[in-house]
């Protein structure tokens, strides 16, 4: 017992001890909830989508989704004249032929996001191509 209380004592000594350490200024401002301000912290994070997407890449996915069946895929017009085009373009190419393949694959017996897994691949595989992550 006399152990145990001794031990708590000199814990609650340790733990005053630190307290008086820290300064005053410090101590006003502390958040035991938060953690400290960094002053400079490198950002991680990565951005989702390119901001251009290269024509050759843009043209390989439209490629891919028209050999899948897409006809708004096949319908559209290849890239060409310029380096590279808007992410936005690539995003479009994707969300339509989605729509289209879940349109004709309403009756598919087995489904990835409302399509088939043959419509699936060909939807990620060209969003690969031209590296969009989200869309």
């Amino acid at each position: 017992m006399k152990h145990a209380l001794r031990t708590g004592l000199a814990a609650a000594v340790a733990v005053t001890a630190l307290a008086a350490a820290v300064s005053p200024a410090v101590a006003a401002n502390a958040k035991p909830d938060q953690p400290a301000k960094v002053l400079y912290q490198r950002d991680t994070r990565v951005s989702a989508n390119p901001k251009q997407i290269n024509a050759g890449a843009y043209n390989r996915a439209r490629s891919i989704l028209a050999h899948a069946g897409s006809v708004l895929a096949a319908k559209s017009h290849p890239i060409h004249g310029t380096s590279s085009v808007a992410a936005h373009y690539g995003t479009h190419l994707l969300a339509e032929s989605r729509d289209e393949f879940r349109g004709l694959d309403a009756s598919a017996p087995i489904k990835h996001s409302g399509m088939s897994t043959f419509h699936w691949g060909a939807i990620h595989d060209a969003a690969r191509a031209m590296g969009i992550k989200n869309w």
